[in-house]
């Protein structure tokens, strides 16, 4: 690993999915863009390459990863899929939906990658350049957000330099991400079981399976245990600043992260960054990260946050918040 040097960052483009696909296949690191949040992409079957993406990142060992593909198809050669599986996928593939099933025989995946766990998490992402990269490479590729563990999650390639330049190899920037919350992950399992919220909304998985998703047994959720899924440590997307939920009202030395039209009053306009001022949970969930990040570098005593509709992507939202807060309220 290069520490201490710069990581080359090139623009989206053939010429740097050309790039990408070869350092990935030399067992390097490269961050590309999903339509989620940056990852940052090593060789899946490739536990050295594995092993230099748990260190770049400071990430525990026993936290999984997400093997990403390029299609259906390509994930049925390292995952088992049931009915319910092949009609998840079909319905979400490409996007925002990671589904953990069982290991298929024969499965090439690192051990290192899965944590020892029996299953695997996989995807199709959404965004052009990332299945160009997974075109070029040809083989799954492991994709965690490309940013310290723990810290909040990158939408920016400028996000994923402050946090990992000189630790990794290669950054394709390819502009601010669309969803800018990482993927919903479904257990696929006897019963369906919703381990993280995200980019794809609880209601519109359950009107397709026609059945409530399960929650996960509250001991998988913590630090201590080891997480059925990648995202499930309760200490998680923190920033370093002390986060304070379900503000209303703004105290000495505090940063406001807003959502609607109606804010606290009484705060100045330097001091607060409006997720939506209009209410839109999309929008919200695109700008999360990136004003986390912003008000992180304030300073400030700690960062106030208004409360956000628990519907739709607002579940995905509070999720993040909730992790960022824990430790720091």
């Amino acid at each position: 690993m290069n520490v201490g040097l710069t990581s080359a960052i090139l623009p989206a483009n053939e010429a740097a999915v050309a790039a990408a696909a070869r350092c990935l296949q030399a067992g390097g690191l490269v961050a590309f863009p999903t339509e989620t949040v940056y990852g940052l992409g090593a060789d899946a079957t490739n536990a050295g390459a594995i092993a230099r993406l748990y260190e770049a990142k400071g990430r525990p060992a026993f936290n999984p990863l997400i093997a990403h593909v390029g299609d259906l198809a390509a994930a049925q050669k390292i995952a088992r899929f049931d009915a319910q599986a092949i009609q998840l996928a079909q319905a979400f593939w490409p996007g925002p939906l990671t589904l953990v099933l069982p290991k298929a025989p024969g499965c090439t995946v690192a051990d290192l990658a899965t944590a020892g766990l029996d299953t695997i998490a996989v995807r199709v992402p959404a965004h052009r350049i990332a299945r160009e990269i997974l075109r070029a490479f040809g083989g799954p590729v492991v994709a965690p957000s490309a940013n310290l563990s723990g810290h909040v999650s990158p939408t920016t390639a400028a996000h994923v330099s402050s946090d990992l330049a000189g630790r990794i190899d290669l950054i394709i920037d390819g502009g601010a991400v669309e969803v800018g919350v990482e993927s919903t992950i479904v257990g696929c399992f006897e019963a369906p079981m919703l381990l993280r919220p995200g980019g794809v909304p609880r209601g519109e998985i359950e009107r397709l399976l026609g059945r409530a998703l399960l929650q996960p047994p509250d001991d998988t959720d913590s630090d201590s245990g080891q997480p059925l899924a990648p995202g499930m440590l309760a200490s998680h997307y923190a920033p370093r600043t002390k986060v304070r939920l379900n503000a209303d009202r703004l105290e000495a030395g505090e940063v406001l992260l807003a959502f609607g039209p109606n804010v606290i009053s009484g705060v100045r306009a330097s001091d607060v960054m409006n997720l939506s001022a209009r209410g839109d949970l999309t929008e919200a969930a695109a700008n999360l990260f990136g004003y986390l990040r912003a008000l992180d570098a304030r300073g400030a005593r700690a960062i106030a946050v208004m409360p956000v509709p628990h519907h739709g992507l607002g579940e995905a939202i509070n999720d993040r918040l909730r992790r960022a807060a824990v430790g720091r309220e």
